[in-house]
C-alpha cells in the first residue's frame, strides 16, 4: 500500500470525500463537509494524502493541518471498507506529522461513530477536552496523541 499527497480538489481525492461523506451523514446524520477547507491543506506544515492499492486504486485518504503550536489536526480520514488502509494511511500521516515537526495530533468525531472511536482507540488516541469549536457540543468526542 502506498501514501501519497494528492491536491485535495483532485477528481480522485473528490471522489474519496464524497464517499466519506455519504459515510458520515449515514453514521451521524451529518456529513461533516463543513470542517473542512480544501485551502487549509496548501501549507507548508499541511498535507492530504491518498492511500492506493497494489494497482494504483485511490482507497483512502486522510489530511492534517496547524492546529496550535506543536499541534496538528487530523482531517477527512477515510478507507473504503475491507481494505485495511485505515492503518497504513493513519501511520503515514502521523509519520508525517512528526516530520514537519508536530509533536501531538489531535482529531475530533462524532460521538455516535463507534467504528471511529474504536479505530483511534486501538492506535493510543486518548480522549481530550473538546477544543476550538467542538467545545461544549455534546455530540462530538475529540481525541489525541503524542507523537514522540
Amino acid at each position: 500500500m502506498l501514501c501519497a499527497p494528492l491536491d485535495p480538489d483532485s477528481a480522485e481525492a473528490q471522489a474519496l470525500i464524497a464517499e466519506l461523506d455519504v459515510s458520515l451523514e449515514a453514521i451521524c446524520g451529518d456529513s461533516g463537509s463543513g470542517s473542512f477547507d480544501p485551502a487549509d491543506m496548501r501549507g507548508a506544515t499541511s498535507v492530504f494524502l491518498v492511500a492506493r492499492d497494489a494497482h494504483g486504486v485511490a482507497i483512502g485518504c486522510g489530511a492534517l493541518r496547524p492546529l496550535a503550536p506543536g499541534v496538528a489536526e487530523l482531517k477527512r480520514m477515510y478507507a473504503r471498507s475491507g481494505t485495511g488502509a485505515g492503518r497504513f494511511l493513519l501511520a503515514a500521516l502521523e509519520e508525517q506529522a512528526a516530520a514537519f515537526g508536530y509533536r501531538e495530533l489531535w482529531l475530533s468525531t462524532r460521538r455516535v461513530n463507534a467504528r471511529a472511536l474504536a479505530f483511534y482507540a486501538r492506535h493510543g488516541y486518548r480522549r481530550l477536552e473538546n477544543y476550538g469549536k467542538y467545545a461544549g457540543r455534546e455530540v462530538s468526542v475529540c481525541l489525541g496523541k503524542c507523537l514522540r
